[in-house]
């Protein structure tokens, strides 16, 4: 009888009575349905945008590097212009995004709140906001050869190494920001994951058709500054 007692009150003091509380930030890489659900009734804030932003940032150093910017401009610039129209295009991606994604779950008969797409679309993308530390790193340690497309012939090979690994983390990142997007549509639409997989690739081929129209619209309405 004692030891019984003693082992519910030694149950009291260890267990915990209240649940753990959620870390989105911190939570959302190895447990986004929780996290999702914990962020359903909260609304759109500081967060969402700061998140959509990196991303943005992150997606035109990427770009930079396809581009082979490193060549023909300095780390300042390409910086700068990563984080003036990055940011903007982040932050316009996850209303593009999050209206998309809530208008096809709303035709597959799963509405979810607009908020909470927003959340799905702007915290799926921690891995990728934090390759921006990455991309940093490199950029400081290596210069401007981490923003070209092919190491010069003069990099050293240990340096052209670290850059091969940096872009391949980088896209390990992506490919896990796009896991737990899907993961965050199959918990807020209630569809199973081969269902949500299905409705993120439609979701981006309608983005990326929208994309390209607006930039056909933009090369005929201002074709000088296309050129430039």
């Amino acid at each position: 009888m004692l030891e019984s007692v003693t082992r519910i009150a030694y149950a009291a003091l260890v267990l915990p009575t209240e649940p753990i509380p959620i870390r989105p930030l911190h939570d959302v890489w190895l447990r986004p349905r929780r996290v999702f659900r914990e962020l359903a009734a909260t609304p759109v804030g500081a967060i969402d945008y700061l998140l959509g932003a990196a991303q943005g940032i992150a997606g035109w150093l990427a770009l930079s590097r396809e581009q082979n910017y490193g060549s023909t401009s300095s780390i300042a610039e390409i910086f700068g212009k990563a984080i003036i129209l990055g940011s903007v295009a982040g932050v316009a991606s996850l209303f593009l995004m999050g209206t998309i994604y809530a208008r096809l779950g709303s035709r597959a008969g799963r509405t979810a709140a607009r908020g909470q797409v927003f959340h799905v679309v702007a915290y799926a993308g921690v891995p990728l906001a934090a390759s921006l530390i990455l991309w940093v790193l490199a950029a400081l340690v290596i210069g401007e050869p981490t923003f070209e497309e092919s190491p010069r012939p003069d990099v050293e090979g240990f340096v052209a190494l670290l850059l091969r690994l940096q872009f391949i983390t980088y896209l390990v990142l992506t490919l896990w920001s796009v896991v737990i997007q899907v993961m965050g549509l199959s918990e807020i639409l209630g569809l199973i994951t081969r269902k949500a997989f299905g409705l993120w690739v439609l979701g981006q081929l309608i983005g990326f058709l929208v994309l390209l129209f607006l930039m056909i619209l933009i090369a005929t309405l201002f074709p000088n500054a296309v050129n430039s």
